[in-house]
C-alpha cells in the first residue's frame, strides 16, 4: 500500500512566485514527526526560476555578505576567474542566467562600514547587471594588463587593511584562486600584496549560511526528491521479478531530467535480501545490477540541485511477498530504530559545538541504548558536500581534522546521514543495515526536517 501524501503549504504567495504545488499535497503532521510525499511538486519555468534566483542573491549580497566580512576580519575580497576554470564560490556569487566567467571576470567586494555599506564591483569586459557596478570597460585595448593594472588601482583607491583571496589547503570550495591568477594578482598589488589572508573561513561562511528565504523554498525543493522517491519504490516503476536495480537508477536518472532538475550525482539504488545461513546479505552500496525480486529490501541515494540549493536523500523500500500486506514487524521495528538513531543525532546539535564533539556525543548515546549505528553527516547547500561541521564520515568513526572541529551555526543545513544495522526476526536474526538521509535544518535551538522523514516502508505489490 502506497502512503497517502502529506505536502506541507507554505505562504500562497511564495507558492505563487516559486513552486506550484500538486492540488492533492496538504500538511497533516509536523515537520519532527515525519510525513510521505508520493508525488513531487512542479518545476517552475527557468523565467520564474531566474526571478527566484536572482531575488535571494540580491537579499544574501545586501544583508548577508556585509556581516560575514566584518564577523571574519574581512576588509577587501577579491574573487578572480578565468572562463571554464572558474572558482568555485564564483557561481553563487553572480546573478542567473550566468553560466560561466567570460574571458578574466574579477570580483571587488570592499567594507566601506556599517553607515555606507558593501561596495561591488567588477573588474570584466562584459557586467553582471545591477548587482555589480563597473569599474573596466575594457579600457583602450581590452587587454588583461589593462584589467589587471585596473585592479591595481581600485585596491590603491580604497587602500584596504586585509584583502582576502580563495586559497585554502583545508577546504577545496575556498580554492579557487589559480597559481597563475596568484601571481597576476600580485604583480597588480604591489606592496599592498603583503596584505593578502586567505578568505577560508568567509568562504565557508558564505556558502553554509542560509538566510529566511532560501528557507523557505527549501522544503519544496526536498519534496520534489522525495516525491520521485516514491514513484521510484512503487508499482509505477518496479515490477518483482523484471525490473533491476539498474533500471530504477536509471529511471530515477530520466525522471529529474524530464522534470527539469540536475542531478548532483548518478542515483543509486541496492537491494539486501534474507540469504538463509550465507554469511552476509547482498552488498548494501553495491554496483550489481541485481533483479529486484519479492522480500527485497530496497535502499536508494539520490541528490538534485533546485534554485542552486542541492538535496541529498536516502530512503528505503520494502517489496511484499505474494501473501503479505504490509511490511514484516521486523522491518518496522527496524526503520523505527533508524528514526530513534536520527533523534539522538539531531538531539546532539547545540550551537558552537564541533561537528567531532557531535559525532562523539551521538555515538555514546547510541552505545547507551544499544543501538549499532554509523553517523557520516555533512552540511547542505550550494553544494551536495558543502562547507562546515563535517558530523563523521563513513569510513572514519573518528575525529575528522580541522573540517570536523569546525562549529555548529544557526541557519545552516544539513544531510542526516548514516546508517542503523539491525536483527530481523523473520529472516534469521539476520542483519539488515537502515541507510537513511533526511534534509533538515539547525535554526540555532533545534533540527527540523526540511521536507519531513521517512517513517514508514516505501512498498511496493
Amino acid at each position: 500500500m502506497r502512503p497517502s501524501t502529506t505536502v506541507p503549504l507554505l505562504a500562497a504567495a511564495l507558492a505563487a512566485a516559486t513552486l506550484a504545488l500538486t492540488g492533492a499535497a496538504r500538511a497533516q503532521q509536523t515537520w519532527d514527526q515525519g510525513y510521505e510525499v508520493t508525488r513531487p511538486p512542479v518545476v517552475v519555468s527557468l523565467a520564474k526560476q531566474r526571478a527566484k534566483i536572482n531575488a535571494v542573491l540580491t537579499e544574501r549580497l545586501d544583508q548577508l555578505l556585509p556581516n560575514l566580512m566584518r564577523e571574519c576580519g574581512v576588509k577587501m575580497w577579491i574573487v578572480a576567474n578565468r572562463e571554464y576554470n572558474e572558482d568555485p564560490v564564483y557561481r553563487t556569487l553572480v546573478p542567473a542566467p550566468v553560466f560561466a566567467a567570460r574571458r578574466t571576470t574579477i570580483l571587488v567586494f570592499y567594507d566601506r562600514g556599517p553607515d555606507e555599506g558593501l561596495e561591488r564591483v567588477t573588474v570584466s569586459r562584459y557586467g553582471l547587471g545591477e548587482l555589480y557596478a563597473s569599474a573596466w570597460d575594457g579600457g583602450a585595448t581590452g587587454s588583461v594588463d589593462e584589467q589587471w593594472r585596473r585592479l591595481g588601482e581600485i585596491v590603491a583607491e580604497r587602500d584596504p587593511e586585509t584583502i582576502a583571496v580563495n586559497s585554502s589547503a583545508d577546504w577545496a570550495v575556498a580554492d579557487g584562486l589559480t597559481a597563475g591568477l596568484r601571481q597576476l594578482m600580485e604583480r597588480a598589488l604591489g606592496d599592498r600584496s603583503d596584505r593578502i589572508i586567505t578568505a577560508q573561513h568567509l568562504c565557508v561562511r558564505w556558502l553554509e549560511t542560509r538566510i529566511r528565504a532560501e528557507l523557505e523554498l527549501y522544503p519544496q525543493i526536498v519534496q520534489l526528491a522525495r516525491g520521485v522517491i516514491a514513484e521510484a519504490f512503487s508499482n509505477d516503476v518496479i515490477t518483482p521479478g523484471v525490473t533491476t536495480t539498474d533500471d530504477v537508477r536509471w529511471w530515477l536518472r530520466q525522471r529529474f531530467q524530464s522534470l527539469g532538475l540536475p542531478v548532483w550525482f548518478h542515483p543509486m539504488c541496492d537491494v539486501q535480501r534474507r540469504t538463509d545461513g550465507a554469511d552476509d546479505a547482498r552488498p548494501f552500496f553495491g554496483d550489481d545490477d541485481a533483479t529486484i525480486r519479492r522480500g527485497d529490501v530496497l535502499h536508494c541515494d539520490v541528490g538534485v540541485r533546485y534554485l542552486r540549493l542541492c538535496t541529498d536523500t536516502q530512503e528505503m523500500g520494502y517489496v511484499l511477498r505474494a501473501d503479505e500486506r504490509d511490511a514484516p514487524p521486523g522491518l518496522k521495528r527496524a526503520l523505527q530504530i533508524g528514526n530513534r538513531w536520527q533523534d539522538l543525532l539531531t538531539s546532539s546539535f547545540i550551537a558552537s559545538r564541533t561537528g567531532n564533539e557531535i559525532l562523539a556525543e551521538t555515538l555514546r548515546k547510541c552505545r547507551a541504548e544499544n543501538i549499532r549505528g554509523s553517523v557520516y553527516t555533512h552540511p547542505l547547500g550550494f553544494f551536495g558536500h558543502a562547507p562546515g561541521p563535517t558530523i563523521g564520515m563513513w569510513d572514519n568513526q573518528g575525529p575528522t581534522p580541522v573540517r570536523g572541529d569546525w562549529p555548529l551555526r544557526a541557519n545552516t543545513c544539513y544531510a542526516i546521514e548514516g546508517n542503523v544495522k539491525v536483527q530481523v526476526p523473520e529472516w534469521g536474526d539476520q542483519w539488515v543495515q537502515i541507510g537513511l538521509e533526511q534534509d533538515a535544518c539547525f535554526d540555532g535551538q533545534r533540527v527540523y526536517y526540511l521536507g519531513g522523514r521517512q517513517t514508514r516502508w516505501h512498498l511496493v505489490r
